[in-house]
């Protein structure tokens, strides 16, 4: 989820719900995995086990057993009907040469056709390291609803509105891309930072207080993985951020299934305003408009708002390869900070950190072109937060406002990069909780 900074707010470029009960928790190791939806397997699930995988790995990733496929929402997004689709059973064989057809009949632009069958070929590779039992048949199951939910969208495309709220019904797009993502997730090896703290946060909301995340930006998957890492002990937040996201998560046709479950405010990012100069202008106006409903929002209360004040995803310094977070933009702070004291209600900021980027990590430059290559696999991820920090407090004898902007941007930053330091002891160094301190303990919550 790309989120560019808010600095497009002040007139450049800037950049799941509730009512659903949680998905279930398996308590075992293979807690990683969640089946795709139980139509989706009925009564074969039985016959497709570890037999049915060890048979199609033995045949060199062959035909493999057959799932039975979704049909696909070829009506309006809401209250439409589900109609059969070009096949009631869907194997990695025919799941290929549907792609292809759909190619061949036009309903497919050749490059979402070359790169839904690239990142089948990824995203099954990447499962399949999991060792679940089932990990083919829910590999298929979930690359079989994205066919269906990325031809409905060409077909018909789906247009996000300044402020978009999760669909729901009758398709659950939140649900898919849980379920997605969920089987690309080590958890035997992921861990979540002072879990009280969200907590402390959820009741804050509750109370009818907002809450503004200040993150890095890993990955497009990030909104799966908070989810996935809070669903067992938050659920409500887990549903109900609301993520200030870039264009490109709302055009790139692979990207739009997912971008549909979650909450989003829509802006056009910094990095990308000036690729086409002639829509420099309707980007401006977007966002105003975005910053209207953000304001909106905030006035009502109860609001959790996910920022990346970096402006983008977080990439690799080019000397060492090493992953860090991206520097945030003092001005991106600072405007919201400003909406968030606006707004008439409580505010308080918290510092986030995601590590999560060998699950789905971004091209090594920032591309002008939709459409980026998808490069996945199966690994441990880490979530982590720390107390409140109060502008008041880290600003109490700056000189000037600039020198108070600039502090605060910093102490953000810093607790970021601190936090993200531990999660990457303890997923990459093996280091587990192990690694926790008087300002970071480290658990895994759905154990």
């Amino acid at each position: 989820m790309h989120a560019p900074t808010l600095v497009a707010f002040a007139g450049g470029a800037c950049p799941a719900t509730a009512a659903s009960s949680p998905s279930p928790w398996l308590a075992s190791p293979r807690a990683a995995i969640l089946a795709a939806p139980a139509r989706l397997l009925r009564s074969r699930r039985g016959a497709l086990r570890l037999e049915a995988k060890a048979a199609w790995r033995a045949a060199g990733g062959g035909r493999g057993p057959r799932v039975p496929a979704k049909g696909a929402v070829l009506a309006s997004y809401m209250g439409a009907e589900e109609v059969v689709g070009p096949s009631s059973l869907l194997d990695e064989e025919e799941l290929i040469s549907h792609i292809r057809k759909e190619l061949d009949n036009g309903k497919l632009p050749a490059d979402v056709a070359s790169n839904l069958e690239e990142l089948y070929y990824n995203y099954r590779n990447a499962v399949l390291q999991n060792g679940d039992p089932n990990a083919y048949e829910i590999m298929l199951s979930n690359m079989t609803a994205l066919f269906d939910r990325v031809l409905l969208d060409v077909q018909n495309p789906f247009t996000f509105p300044p402020y978009h709220k999760a669909v729901r019904e009758p398709f659950d797009y939140y649900m898919f891309g849980q379920n997605y993502i969920r089987p690309l997730v080590d958890f035997r090896k992921s861990y979540v930072g002072n879990i009280s703290v969200f907590h402390d946060m959820e009741e804050k909301l509750h109370r009818g207080h907002n809450v503004v995340l200040m993150s890095n930006h890993q990955s497009e998957a990030d909104p799966a993985i908070i989810s996935l890492l809070l669903e067992k002990t938050n659920p409500w937040i887990s549903e109900n951020i609301v993520y200030v996201a870039g264009d490109r998560v709302v055009t790139d046709p692979l990207c739009k299934p997912f971008s549909m479950g979650r909450n989003l405010i829509c802006v056009y990012s910094k990095k990308h305003m000036n690729d086409f100069p002639e829509l420099i202008e309707m980007k401006r106006r977007s966002n105003t408009r975005s910053l209207k409903e953000m304001a909106l929002l905030l006035r009502g209360g109860s609001q959790l708002i996910w920022i990346a004040p970096s402006g983008g995803r977080d990439r690799p310094n080019p000397s060492t390869g090493e992953w860090y977070p991206a520097p945030f933009d003092s001005s991106a702070v600072d405007n919201m900070r400003r909406l968030l004291e606006h707004a008439g209600v409580p505010g308080h900021i918290y510092p986030l950190s995601l590590l999560c980027y060998e699950v789905m990590p971004p091209p090594q430059q920032v591309e002008k072109e939709i459409g980026e290559q998808r490069v996945i696999s199966f690994h441990g991820v880490g979530l982590s937060v720390t107390e409140e920090i109060k502008y008041g407090d880290i600003t109490a004898h700056t000189k000037n406002a600039d020198e108070g902007r600039e502090l605060f941007t910093n102490t953000l930053y810093n607790s970021v990069v601190n936090q993200y330091n531990v999660l990457k002891s303890a997923v990459f160094r093996d280091r587990g909780a192990a690694v926790s301190n008087n300002v970071i303990s480290l658990s895994q919550p759905w154990r």
